[in-house]
């Protein structure tokens, strides 16, 4: 992978430290860290809280082992705009998922797992080669399952000059518990906010019932940590909720719900990615009420309730069909 550094250091850059350093400094990174390591004795990190000891061996439901498993990494230009730049989105894409939807276009990496094994230091060296390469951020994808391993991983990569703001690229569905151990660590939150129906969150979703009101709970926690995402001068976020949420086919996301709640409950002008590019994926062509893309319509119904609901800091995407 090449390694040309790209000038991203924008106005706006230079003011900015990413909240993680401060505990780095302090030690109480490693703290957090370790106390999430103590979870995986008998596994609590998701809402599933399977129990197993995957310190001994065992999988639960997410099927991660004890040590990280990464699918790739590189700078990733299909991200929201604030978060891409000119430089990238410093992604870095985790095996396993603990939510597993039936519908996942990276159905390899979060059904079957695939990807390698990789230490901490090896981690910290993505993180730091990302730096190098120009990227404005690192970008966590599916993180739940491996949270004492990227602390691990970031303490060791600040100490060598990392300085860019922590993504956590999440589906939403987080404890809360584990919320808190990232309060002052993580910078930019970027949930899905899939469903408001636990019927369809269970249907779609490896039967996660409570999904709904788990990630209601979870991104006002997220918003308590780090508020309201507003770019620099340069464009670039950097500190903020950016809440992400894909329209589905016949109403399954409950879409208009959704916006309503974010309007009632974070403020007006909180980062909603309202997301138009659903595809049938993997096993949704198992299930009559997702085998297709969305219309127009669909998803017209669902900008018009957000704005008529007075959302103001909406990612609008074009739809062809």
């Amino acid at each position: 992978m090449c390694c040309t550094r790209i000038d991203q250091d924008g106005p706006g850059a230079g003011q900015f430290e990413p909240a993680y350093l401060a505990f780095q400094r302090s030690g109480r990174l490693k703290l957090r860290a370790q106390q999430l390591w103590d979870m995986m004795s008998a596994c609590q990190l998701c809402p599933r809280q399977c129990g197993v000891d995957r310190l001994a061996g065992q999988t639960g439901f997410c099927r991660a082992p004890a040590g990280l498993v990464v699918a790739s990494y590189h700078p990733h230009f299909g991200e929201e705009r604030p978060l891409v730049g000119i430089g990238g989105s410093g992604t870095i894409f985790l095996s396993h998922c603990s939510l597993r939807c039936v519908f996942c276009f990276n159905w390899e990496i979060s059904h079957l797992g695939v990807g390698k094994q990789a230490t901490m230091e090896e981690m910290a060296q993505m993180m730091l080669q990302l730096q190098r390469m120009g990227c404005h951020n690192i970008n966590l994808v599916t993180p739940t399952h491996y949270c004492p391993h990227i602390l691990l991983a970031l303490d060791q990569a600040a100490q060598q000059g990392l300085r860019l703001p922590v993504v956590y690229n999440t589906s939403g569905w987080e404890r809360l518990e584990v919320l808190r151990l990232l309060d002052g660590v993580v910078d930019i939150y970027l949930p899905d906010f899939k469903y408001t129906d636990g019927d369809m969150a269970a249907k779609y979703s490896a039967g996660a019932d409570t999904y709904p009101q788990v990630v209601k709970q979870a991104l006002l926690e997220m918003h308590r940590q780090v508020g309201v995402a507003r770019p620099g001068p340069d464009g670039i976020i950097r500190r903020g909720l950016m809440i992400r949420h894909l329209v589905m086919p016949n109403n399954v996301s409950g879409s208009c719900e959704v916006v309503r709640w974010i309007a009632e409950n974070l403020p007006k002008d909180t980062y909603v990615n309202i997301m138009s590019q659903y595809r049938p994926s993997y096993k949704a062509f198992d299930h009559p009420q997702i085998r297709r893309p969305i219309t127009r319509k669909e998803y017209q119904v669902v900008i018009q309730t957000a704005l008529e609901a007075g959302l103001t800091n909406l990612e609008i995407q074009g739809l062809s069909t």
